[in-house]
Order: C-alpha cells, then structure tokens, then sequence
C-alpha cells in the first residue's frame, strides 16, 4: 500500500467517523425532542382527563331526579297532583 492510499484510507475513515459522530448527535437530538413532545402530550391528555371528570360529575348534578322536580316547580309551576287528579287505568 503507497503512502497516497494510506493517506486516503485515513482521511476516509475521518470523514466516515465524522458523519457518524453527526448521526448519533442528530439522533440524540431528535430522541430527545421527541420526548419532549411527548411529556407535553401527556400532560395535556392529564389535563382533559381531570376536565372531562369534572364534566361527567356536572352532567350527573344537573341530570339528579332532585333537580329536575325542582326546576318543574320552579320555571313550570308544575305540582304533584291531588288525590282526585290520578286517574288508575288497568291493561288488558
């Protein structure tokens, strides 16, 4: 082997090394940007969670047999009927 292919051999293995010393940088780089979004995107489905909770236990108080007999008396003055008032029928 001449000393201008050892020469060459060298300056290849050089460049090779660089370019992989670049790739596992980029690498490192992209990994941890990645995770980064997915920290976020964690939080955020955390924070719809507890939101979605909250709307559940909401949907249940305004949904209670209480206060939908309160909003009828309230809104539609409506009342329990007298004991005259209630009709029984029988089903065939």
């Amino acid at each position: 082997m001449s000393a201008w292919q050892a020469n060459f051999l060298i300056v290849g293995l050089v460049v090779l090394l660089l370019v992989s010393a670049i790739g596992v940088v980029l690498s490192r780089h992209y990994s941890r940007a990645a995770f980064v979004d997915l920290q976020a995107a964690k939080g955020a489905r955390d924070d719809l969670s507890i939101v979605y909770g909250q709307l559940q236990l909401e949907l249940s108080t305004w949904g209670a047999h209480g206060r939908i007999e309160q909003m009828a008396r309230e809104r539609l003055n409506m009342r329990r009927p007298d004991q005259d008032g209630v009709v029984l029928m029988q089903q065939r």
